[in-house]
Order: C-alpha cells, then structure tokens, then sequence
C-alpha cells in the first residue's frame, strides 16, 4: 500500500499514544469509582497524572489525523475519535470543571478498546 505520509512517524506517534494509554490503563488499577480519585491527595495525584495522558492521547490523535490527512483513523471506526481528541480540549482549557466521573468512565470503559484498536492500527501499518 501506498502511504502519502511519513509512515516512520506516524508509528512513532503511536507508539507514544500508547505508551501513554498503558499509564492510563495502570493508574486506574485500584480506581474503583470517581469517588476514589478525590479520596485523598494521594488519589488526586493520580487524577492529575491520567489527566496529563490523556492530554497527550488527544494530542497525539490530532497530530495523527493532521499527519494523515485525515486518511488512517477513519478506517478503524469503532473508536470515538473525534472524542479523545476533544477530551484534550476539555482537559486543557477547562481544567478547573474537571468532572472525576467522566475520567473514571474513559478509563474503565475505553482505554482498553483504544489500546487494543491502536496495537492493530500499527501492526496494519508495520505490515
């Protein structure tokens, strides 16, 4: 297949997004509600750090769909894309109305399907 972008660094980005999902995944470890994450300083810095990786996942889905003129991720539509993405928005720019219960549920419901879905995305790009 013909890639009309760096193929090198896009895996590189992926490679990032998931090292930083996989934080996500064992910060969460032991995270049984929202609640957990304003238990005490200690679980808050846990919600900051996710926080931190999060960003940088949704980050790191812009700076791919840049990259790609938009032409890889739409192939692997069962991930909310454009979500992750805007997660950064919300995270950055709104910091301050930073809801734990919306943190909880990415990561108990989709880190693991993001992960999963970009170890495919860059093995079909190893390919």
């Amino acid at each position: 297949m013909l890639y009309m972008y760096d193929k090198s660094l896009a895996l590189d980005i992926l490679e990032a997004i998931i090292i930083s999902a996989n934080k996500v995944q064992n910060r969460c470890c032991g995270i049984n509600t929202s609640d957990d994450f304003l238990e005490d300083e200690n679980s808050m810095i846990i919600l900051d750090s996710i926080c931190m990786q999060l960003i940088a996942i949704g980050q790191g889905i812009k700076d791919i769909d840049k990259l790609t003129d938009k032409s890889l991720l739409v192939n692997y539509p069962s991930v909310p894309w454009r979500n992750i993405a805007g997660i950064r928005d919300v995270l950055s720019h709104n910091y301050f109305d930073l809801n734990a219960q919306t943190v909880f549920g990415v990561c108990g419901e989709n880190i693991e399907e993001l992960i999963n879905t970009l170890e495919t995305i860059k093995k079909n790009l190893s390919l």
